[in-house]
């Protein structure tokens, strides 16, 4: 079975606090609105006109969305002038690359792999686009050998990150010797949507951070002391496409983020992975640690109430939602780390879940095993 070798997860340099963000975001928009500032058309200070709902909307989303910090590829005041889908996704080339490439060199140096012996490697992002691909970019910078094989994913979002375990574990399942490294980078700060004053965009503005995380695993005739996958699954939930995912247009990303979520989390996941572990003999209480991607406080809340967990099991969710906000893919690589590294892991013979929602309307699985 494929081992978990080393978890390593980076955030960019530029940290700022929820409320400050959230003012700073107010002020890119068409009708200048942050928190202080008057509408256009005399609206100002706003429970009249369409500028102060907005402001209202947006601080709501905010103050509600769980997040304390979060972290941008940039400096904030460098925003402005990444108008269009064009500039943005020029800095996302740049930015997506600096990231990426750091914590793939953490998660190598982490378990103790030279880069050439790489055999496999799955990038998985789904904020900006690039041909040839991240990791092909990346190899040479990262000493990979010229004969990599490369499994570029996009379009999976939030649930990149356990599907690219998932991607990574198939690969190795024909090659006991093999390593894999896996990749996730997302800078959901440069797919904002300044003219959009939907509910849904000003909900993704409170809660997307940007961060890239990476996994080194290897196959079952390598020493290793990580967790082995022992099992996954995917499921499309048909009649659910547009809840959750982009329109692409001349501005880029626009997020379609429905407001039903939380409620088919509780109509579907929950029944999802209760058969799942019913499959291997298992129950939500038979699981010690729970990865769970942090969708929001109600998809978690969902979450919870649907499989009868702790509060206890989801804080590491909760925690790295609040500490740097939702990563998309690369959530479940940070929560996974912090758990590896926690005072008390997982013992020995224990079980984990790694569970992760995305587009499609789809859910993501991973049983672990310590």
């Amino acid at each position: 079975m494929t081992r978990i070798a080393a978890v390593h997860g980076v955030l960019p340099a530029h940290r700022y606090g929820q409320r400050e963000l959230a003012g700073a975001v107010a002020a890119l928009r068409p009708d200048g609105n942050g928190p202080g500032a008057g509408s256009e058309g005399g609206n100002e200070g706003g429970s009249e006109g369409g500028g102060g709902r907005t402001r209202a909307l947006a601080e709501r989303f905010a103050a509600g969305a769980g997040v304390e910090f979060r972290h941008l590829a940039f400096p904030v005041e460098r925003y402005p002038e990444l108008e269009g889908f064009g500039r943005a996704n020029d800095a996302w080339l740049v930015a997506a690359a600096e990231l990426a490439e750091r914590a793939a060199t953490g998660a190598l140096r982490e378990a103790g792999l030279p880069s050439e012996r790489v055999d496999f490697v799955v990038s998985t992002t789904v904020t900006g686009v690039a041909a040839p691909s991240l990791e092909a970019r990346l190899a040479p910078r990262l000493g990979l050998r010229a004969d990599v094989r490369r499994l570029p994913l996009f379009g999976l979002g939030c649930a990149g990150g356990a599907a690219g375990v998932a991607a990574v574990d198939g690969l190795l399942a024909g090659r006991p010797d093999g390593a894999a490294l896996l990749l996730a980078t997302e800078l959901c700060s440069l797919t904002l949507q300044r003219a959009d004053t939907s509910a849904a965009n000003l909900l993704a503005t409170a809660l997307f951070g940007d961060g890239a995380g990476a996994l080194v695993a290897v196959g079952d005739a390598v020493d290793c002391a990580g967790p082995e996958v022992v099992a996954t699954r995917s499921r499309l939930y048909p009649g659910t496409e547009r809840l959750l995912g982009w329109e692409v247009g001349d501005s880029g990303f626009r997020i379609l983020l429905g407001a039903e979520l939380p409620e088919l989390v509780s109509l579907f996941v929950g029944e999802e992975v209760s058969s799942f572990l019913a499959a291997h003999d298992l129950k939500p209480g038979d699981v010690t640690a729970w990865i769970c991607h942090p969708g929001g406080p109600r998809v978690l809340d969902a979450l919870q109430s649907e499989l009868g967990l702790s509060a206890a099991a989801l804080a590491p969710s909760r925690a790295s939602l609040a500490r740097c906000g939702n990563l998309s893919s690369a959530s479940v690589l940070h929560i996974l780390r912090d758990v590896l590294a926690a005072d008390s892991p997982p013992p020995p013979g224990s079980y984990g879940l790694m569970l992760a929602l995305g587009p499609g309307f789809a859910s993501e699985l991973v049983l672990l095993r310590w």
